[in-house]
């Protein structure tokens, strides 16, 4: 029943779509207000597809394997948690949810815009509707989450052990409502330059719905990285993996963005520009849907593998790129004669500036992404692009992305001289001079890990003393460079300081090295509601003479039958140690990985600083130069 109510709930969302349309062209025409059905109408579009989504969620929770999505993607054993994030844990949940996020925003959007003009706020609506009704249109033809299964199968598939865990079922949420928030944008934009509203006012609205989006999306990526970090067994955040690249790329866009509207703010340029940036967001966020969901990228996270639906996205996804160009070039009205010259020593040029260093990390992370597909397709070769790739490409043009991050919030508007020269000059050489006594000892490349680190130092030192100085003057601004400034320095000094043991080991055998001893104590057994455990016991000490146990565990889960390694991470304010196993030679030997992780736990509050700058953006703008 819950699948059938599902099911033609769908059906109404598409045709309140029909209805929007007719009522928001028939407004458009008449010189009254915005009509109030519209608003009516889009609740009620979203009232239904919520009724959908929780038909969905009550469809897995009683284990209803009639329901296709059910069947493929759950079992009778699995914990009631994992039943309901199991819900956007496929192909067709996932898009689902998506369409759920889409009307809601839009029906946000119709109810937070009161104060804008009508016309924009109509076309904005027909170009949201456009998406959702092409969403609704590939969720009913290919991919809808309430087809029947007859005969009734008496158990389900299961979901992937991998993809039962609590931050991958809170991941995929943030994640698209960053994403979906992304399509207020671009709808927004577009509109925007139909009607000729490109304007400060303008600019300060849609300025909230950029920062919505670009948190969700830091928050999705920051649980995304957690997740990968303790449950895939490397003990990395970041692998440079395609599907973390495909939400990395809008996040690139997103922060390019913000930085333009705050010019557009200011000085009313760069209009052309800011439309550009908001049809890119967008797009890369629908192209990462296209990658993931057509099977082309090979990962947990691929979720379908029919050419069908692959075809679909891409002929919507080139549609809308289409419209949004047609229209760019048809109403684009950058008045020549207003043009404002932007000056060389001016905040504004710094901000454009480290745009362009921004961009050129979002093509250095496009070309490695499409790179392997295209060369796949042509010739037939399989290669990956992995962290040298990016690592060559990205670290000699980070240093002066870092340089001019740390001078450009120091310049005003429009034109100035650079203040407290002395100062910041002072500033960098003790950065340098910190930098070499960390760097001259280490067996990495001397000259070039010397001026990444200190530049890196640098911008923390600077936007520290920005953060303490300035209160709260740019508080948002402060907190969020502070916040980047950790993260670089973070990074490197984990990638720089990180050690790692590998070796092979029964049960009663000791490994011993220069620094640590690990020694494998037992094995022990337990059972729990899906899966078996083998948890081992290991006491490591240390050199300083302190000790600790550590327990990592294999879980062989019974449906699906996979075998999955659970990392056991002792996290301090400095370093994590890091331990996982798996079994090798006949169940005698275990293949053991510990490693010390330095400023892990930085790593995360850094990006949660970050984020924390975009919310008091958004909540305290009243703080802002």
């Amino acid at each position: 029943m819950a699948s059938l109510i599902g099911s033609y709930s769908l059906i109404f969302g598409a045709f309140f779509s029909f209805l929007i349309f007719f009522f928001s062209i028939k407004n458009f025409r008449e010189d009254k207000i915005l009509d109030n059905k519209i608003f009516y109408l889009s609740f009620l579009q979203f009232l239904f597809v919520l009724i959908s989504f929780l038909g969905l969620v009550f469809s897995f929770i009683i284990s209803d394997f009639s329901n296709e999505t059910v069947y493929n993607y759950s079992h009778s054993t699995k914990p009631l948690f994992y039943k309901i994030s199991g819900t956007w844990g496929n192909h067709e949940g996932s898009l689902l949810l998506w369409l759920l996020v889409l009307t809601l925003f839009i029906t946000l959007f119709i109810f937070k815009s009161k104060k804008q003009p009508k016309k924009y706020r109509i076309l904005t609506i027909l170009f949201q509707q456009i998406i959702i009704f092409g969403f609704l249109i590939f969720l009913l033809k290919t991919s809808s989450p309430f087809n029947f299964i007859y005969p009734l199968p008496k158990e389900g598939l299961g979901l992937n052990p991998i993809l039962q865990d609590p931050a991958l079922a809170i991941h995929p949420p943030i994640l698209y409502l960053g994403y979906v928030g992304s399509s207020i944008i671009f709808s927004s934009a577009l509109a925007a330059m139909v009607t000729d509203y490109i304007t400060k006012e303008w600019a300060k609205h849609i300025k909230k719905w950029i920062l919505i989006s670009w948190i969700f999306l830091t928050l999705g990526i920051l649980v995304g990285s957690i997740w990968a970090y303790y449950e895939l067994g490397w003990g990395g955040f970041w692998f440079w993996d395609p599907v973390e690249n495909v939400s990395l790329m809008p996040w690139f866009a997103l922060i390019t963005l913000i930085h333009c509207i705050l010019v557009l703010e200011r000085r009313l340029i760069l209009k052309s520009w800011v439309v550009i940036l908001s049809i890119a967001t967008f797009t890369l966020s629908m192209s990462g849907t296209f990658l993931v969901r057509s099977g082309i990228l090979n990962s947990v996270h691929t979720f379908a593998n029919d050419p069908e639906r692959g075809l679909f996205i891409l002929i919507f996804l080139f549609s809308l790129i289409f419209l949004s160009i047609f229209i760019f070039f048809v109403f684009n009205k950058e008045d020549k004669n207003n043009y404002h010259s932007v000056s060389w020593m001016s905040r504004e040029m710094s901000i454009i500036t480290n745009n362009w260093f921004m961009m050129y990390f979002l093509s250095v992370v496009l070309i490695g992404t499409i790179y392997p597909i295209i060369l796949e397709v042509i010739s037939s070769n399989k290669i990956s692009i992995g962290p040298p790739f990016y690592n060559k490409l990205i670290i000699p043009f980070l240093i002066p992305f870092l340089l001019f991050m740390s001078i450009g919030p120091k310049l005003k508007w429009i034109k100035s001289n650079l203040d407290q020269k002395i100062f910041l000059f002072l500033l960098l050489l003790v950065s340098l001079l910190l930098s070499f006594f960390i760097v001259k000892n280490l067996n990495i490349n001397f000259l070039i890990n010397t001026i990444l680190i200190g530049s890196a130092f640098y911008l923390f030192f600077v936007t520290l003393r920005d953060f303490f100085i300035m209160r709260l003057v740019n508080l948002s601004q402060n907190i969020a460079h502070f916040g980047f400034s950790l993260f670089i320095l973070s990074v490197l000094f984990n990638n720089i300081f990180t050690t790692e043991i590998i070796t092979n080991l029964k049960v009663g055998e000791t490994f011993q090295s220069n620094k640590t001893k690990i020694h494998f104590e037992n094995i022990n057994q337990s059972n729990s509601q899906n899966y078996k455990s083998l948890i081992g016991n290991f006491k490591i000490e240390n050199v300083d003479g302190t000790s600790e146990i550590l327990k990592p565990e294999l879980r062989i889960y019974n449906q699906p039958n996979i075998v999955t390694s659970e990392a056991d991470i002792k996290t301090s304010l400095f370093e994590d140690k890091f331990i996982t196993i798996n079994i090798v030679q006949n169940k005698e030997y275990f293949n053991v990985r510990y490693q010390i992780k330095p400023f892990m736990i930085w790593i995360w509050i850094s990006v949660l600083l970050i984020s924390l700058g975009g919310l008091f953006s958004l909540f305290k703008q009243k703080y802002e130069n």
